[in-house]
């Protein structure tokens, strides 16, 4: 069992800089936690923090309902896995994957057992012998992930583990981490900058801004219900279109009205959004209006029943990614991405239609940025 509970933690300097400010966390038993943000944000120092590395201070830390606030780092029973791997160069890979048993006065046939049984989980037994120097990036990766492993800790911290690696090897590990985490069973917390990262291993995200937590929840949560622009603009790539706009109103639904050089056009918004009391104080002020570039539809290939305005656009730049093409589209002074299939014939320079779905359409104050709708 390895459960952990942070409660109103702060991280204040002797500068008075605050690089984490009451932040709040139930980590359940087994639970795959990512913190991520942009660089700054405080997701590392909060890291180090549940480790030991750096006090606290103000606030809580559990770990299995045990207070640790003042335990060494040495009897938290946390296994941290560092972003330059931390290798001791002179070792060989068995001795760097044995020191932290050794250390413990574990005895030496268990030390050989757990070692050569994580390497081999982790397809590096032939690497015994070898020292660091001589590894590429993604064995030394393992390398660091099996020293961590051998010692069989409850809890496993991971601080932007796999920044260091190419895209490719970035992907397989990714993978690998998922998989480890289900044949483990045991808490993983995890810190990237990186939200493709997040959203795919997280069972649960904690986006950090400045030192706050903006949101938790589960990647779908964040993709489809953010909380406030922040989170709608970092999460999800390429990330959400944002366009300023007056929300008005006639008899029977809403309406995002969008001036382009003059030519104004109107967004409906679905006609259920007229159950919510708290958007009538929005009407006829300028709120801002966000849509996945999923949600941009070219030349009516939104899907049938919608009554959605088209939108007269230029295509400034097309992108061919793979399956999909994202066409940055430009009207009047706003600019907005669409994800289509790349079987297209649309090219940069082209006038084209858009529709944008009213259904996917998120609502954001534009001065406290939180979500309206």
């Amino acid at each position: 069992m390895a459960n952990l509970s942070l409660n109103h933690v702060y991280k204040e300097y002797p500068c008075g800089f605050a690089a984490v400010s009451d932040f709040c966390l139930e980590v359940a038993d087994k639970e795959f936690i990512v913190l991520v943000g942009p660089s700054g944000c405080g997701k590392s120092t909060t890291l180090r923090m549940i480790s030991g590395l750096e006090e606290i201070s103000k606030g809580e830390i559990y770990i299995n309902g045990r207070m640790v606030n003042k335990l060494a780092p040495k009897d938290r029973n946390i296994a941290m896995v560092f972003q330059n791997y931390a290798l001791y160069p002179h070792m060989t890979v068995f001795d760097n994957m044995a020191f932290a048993l050794k250390i413990h006065n574990t005895s030496k046939n268990e030390i050989k057992r757990r070692v050569e049984e994580t390497a081999n989980m982790l397809g590096i037994l032939s690497l015994m012998n070898r020292m660091p120097k001589s590894l590429s990036g993604g064995q030394k990766q393992r390398v660091a992930l099996g020293r961590a492993l051998a010692c069989e800790f409850e809890v496993f911290l991971f601080d932007e583990p796999l920044s260091n690696l190419d895209a490719k090897l970035r992907g397989q590990m990714r993978i690998e981490l998922i998989r480890l985490h289900k044949k483990l069973n045991t808490t993983f917390i995890y810190v990237t900058h990186d939200q493709t990262e997040a959203l795919t291993m997280g069972d649960r995200i904690v986006v950090m801004k400045d030192g706050f937590i903006q949101q938790v929840g589960t990647p779908q949560e964040l993709y489809y219900s953010p909380c406030n622009l922040f989170v709608a603009g970092f999460i999800g790539s390429p990330s959400m279109n944002f366009i300023n706009g007056i929300l008005t109103r006639d008899e029977s639904r809403y309406y995002i009205t969008i001036d382009s050089k003059g030519h104004s056009c109107e967004i409906k918004l679905p006609e259920d959004s007229s159950k919510d009391q708290s958007i009538k104080r929005y009407i006829r002020k300028e709120v801002v209006m966000g849509i996945r570039p999923e949600n941009v539809y070219v030349d009516g290939s939104l899907v049938s029943g919608s009554d959605a305005d088209s939108i007269t656009c230029h295509v400034d730049i097309a992108e061919t990614m793979g399956a999909d093409s994202f066409l940055h589209l430009s009207f009047g002074n706003n600019i907005i991405i669409a994800r289509i299939s790349s079987h297209t014939d649309i090219c940069s320079g082209d006038t084209i239609k858009v529709q944008m779905d009213g259904t996917q359409i998120h609502i954001f104050d534009k001065k406290t940025g939180k979500v309206i709708l």
